[in-house]
């Protein structure tokens, strides 16, 4: 590489990490997904595309605490358009049916954010029975993914961006007890639904690319940052630590969220890629492209993932556009 070469690439990384909300392109005709909308990361990522004119469906498990963060995007951008639907992750049957919704009320989905999350709860079962952390932080929006493909290809750059944490270079994925049913601990079973989360970002990458299909997928995280799924947590260690002695520590939702802003909506992305903050331990700061752990990205790892993924789910992607039950 001369040096030109790595002055300009130097240039990018600097101009990456001074990125804000602000510099997102104009998104007026475009529709937007975002699961987890009505809080912390999601209702951030929700307010920006919003600002920018982009079309935002707030997909959330409650309706009521939807309808209160629209009224919020609202009140500081008139005119916004917004829509709340129901989607409670940890329901496949619930996952259909948004999806059926969405089926009938668009010809097309521009971006799909995979954002919304649990953490750390005491053992609890989803409604068909898996652990609830990789239900709704994994199952779920793998299931949704696949149902709203043929939409996605339809879109104007569209672009899939599953949001992982830090925390997917300490998990790994327990194929002989993925429910906890041998032995349950709160933190390691979020590990691991985070790191299902990079593992299947990184799957459909290839995936779509080998099957020649406009639709990206990419991969944020965003650092520490100070949002529900600490200050909630329903176990008292994990919220007392993340929640409270931690928090002056972490960076506000709308910081955070830069990473799969950036992801979402920056010219030219190329799918596959990685972004978190740029700050020591990639804790806080602007968007930069970060690495992926090789657990993450092993495709024997990835192709295991996905079959099991599809047997739980009974969701088989059609990678051309459709997705079959």
């Amino acid at each position: 590489m001369t040096e030109m070469q790595r002055k300009t690439r130097q240039d990018d990384r600097d101009e990456m990490r001074r990125w804000t909300a602000e510099r997102i392109p104009d998104r007026t005709g475009q529709v937007h997904v975002v699961t987890g909308a009505n809080s912390g990361l999601g209702l951030a990522t929700s307010r920006a595309l919003a600002h920018r004119g982009g079309h935002v469906i707030l997909a959330v498990r409650d309706e009521a605490r939807g309808r209160r963060a629209a009224a919020e995007i609202t009140a500081g951008h008139p005119g916004a358009r917004l829509d709340v639907r129901r989607l409670d992750l940890a329901d496949l049957d619930s996952v259909r049916a948004f999806a059926e919704r969405l089926h009938a009320e668009h010809a097309r989905v521009d971006l799909l954010v995979n954002n919304a999350g649990v953490m750390a709860p005491p053992r609890t079962l989803s409604a068909q029975g898996h652990e609830l952390q990789f239900a709704v932080n994994h199952l779920g929006h793998f299931a949704l993914t696949g149902l709203l493909l043929d939409l996605l290809a339809a879109g104007d750059d569209p672009r899939v961006v599953t949001v992982s944490s830090l925390n997917h270079r300490k998990g790994r994925l327990r194929f002989d007890d993925l429910d906890g049913e041998r032995g349950y601990a709160p933190m390691p079973f979020y590990d691991q639904s985070k790191f299902a989360n990079a593992v299947f970002g990184h799957e459909l990458h290839r995936r779509l690319t080998a099957a020649g299909s406009p639709v990206r997928s990419l991969l944020a995280h965003p650092g520490y940052s100070a949002t529900h799924l600490q200050t909630g947590a329903p176990v008292a260690m994990v919220r007392v630590l993340f929640g409270h002695l931690l928090k002056p520590f972490a960076q506000a939702p709308d910081r955070g969220a830069l990473p799969q802003l950036y992801a979402a909506t920056a010219p030219g992305m190329e799918g596959g890629q990685f972004f978190g903050p740029d700050g020591r331990g990639e804790l806080r700061g602007g968007p930069s492209l970060v690495p992926l752990s090789p657990e993450a990205a092993d495709p024997a790892t990835g192709r295991r993932l996905w079959e099991v993924s599809e047997r739980l789910t009974d969701v088989r992607f059609d990678l051309r556009g459709r997705a079959a039950e």
